[in-house]
Order: structure tokens, then sequence, then C-alpha cells
């Protein structure tokens, strides 16, 4: 089922629509939406290696435009949305001492959180919540967004066509590790804070 899908989301990646799906994609997963920009940004590069830089600038200004509103979840709303979506993710219990540690140091947890594959709503909506201050919130995501993203591009773009073989012949591997990532970050985000 996952070839299935990465094959789809491959030939996807390449059509018109792609972009726009990247751009919703990086916005809603720094707000509330569990699944990261990379399915996209990455078969996309793959598909379009001479586009992987500007994908990754897309995905680094949405991404960023994303945490804005998490962080206006956290501020405004936390009571009303932000409680909820904690408590759909399963954080509201560690909430608080996260919460405490991002006003302590937030410019060094919010660049963190933007740059491993861990939930990075859950630290906009944080950041929102302790009144971190916006520009902090801005430097560390454009900062961890785009290292991760370019980072990503930069690979790509320059191995592109060798990186979908070890896609290709690899996928099962790569798919359990990439999942591992991702439930991972979940988990060290629940019990970590």
């Amino acid at each position: 089922m996952l070839r299935r899908l990465y094959d789809w989301t491959l030939a996807k990646a390449a059509g018109p629509g792609a972009e726009r799906w990247l751009i919703g994609i990086s916005f809603a997963d720094s707000s509330f939406f569990p699944i990261p920009p990379d399915v996209m940004q990455i078969p996309m590069s793959i598909a379009r290696p001479e586009k992987s830089l500007r994908y990754a600038a897309v995905s680094t200004v949405a991404s960023v435009a994303g945490a804005l509103l998490g962080y206006l979840i956290g501020s405004l709303l936390y009571q009303a949305v932000g409680v909820p979506l904690l408590q759909f993710y399963g954080y509201e219990d560690k909430f608080q001492q996260f919460a405490a540690q991002i006003n302590a140091q937030g410019f060094l947890w919010m660049l963190a959180f933007a740059f491993l594959p861990i939930p990075y709503k859950v630290a906009t909506i944080a950041a929102g919540s302790v009144s971190l201050s916006i520009p902090v919130l801005i430097a560390a995501s454009i900062l961890g967004r785009g290292g991760r993203f370019f980072l990503v591009a930069l690979v790509l773009r320059r191995f592109g066509a060798a990186a979908q073989a070890i896609i290709d012949r690899y996928f099962n591997l790569l798919a359990g590790v990439a999942t591992a990532l991702f439930v991972g970050g979940f988990v060290v985000v629940k019990y970590a804070f």
C-alpha cells in the first residue's frame, strides 16, 4: 500500500497542482496538521530536481506562515482550540512543563523543533501560549524549517536520479525508517517533556 502511495505521489509531484498541495501541507504542518511537508517536497524534488530549491523556498515561506497560525492558536485560542488539539495528540499533560521551557529558552527550542522530525505544531502553539517573541518565532522558523527544507532540496538536486534509484531499491526499509522517525517525534514530545 505504501508503495502505491509513493508511486501515486511521485506521479502527482510533477503535476500542475503539486505546488499548491506543498504550500497547503507546509502551512498546515506548522499549526495543526499531522503530516509533514516532506511527503510532497521529496517526491516533487525527485520528479523535478531543477525546481528543488524553489520547492524548499515555497515550503519555508508557507511553514513560517503556518507557524504564525500555530502561535495565534496558542495565544488567542488556547482554551478553545489549543487544548483540544493537544488532547487529540495526547500532549496536554506535558504541555505546561514544555511551555515553561519554551518561554525560558525559546529560540533554541523553536529552532530544534523546526529542524528535527518532531511535531512543530506543538512548539508553535506553546510559543503562543507563553507569548514568546514573534521575531524569535519567525527567525527560528526561517532558520530551522528553511535549513531542513533546503538541505533536502540540495541533496535531491545533486543526487535526484540516484536518490530515486535508492528509494526504489530500498523502499520498504526507508518507509520503515521514515515511519519510525515520524512516530518517534510524537513519542519524544509526549514522554520527554
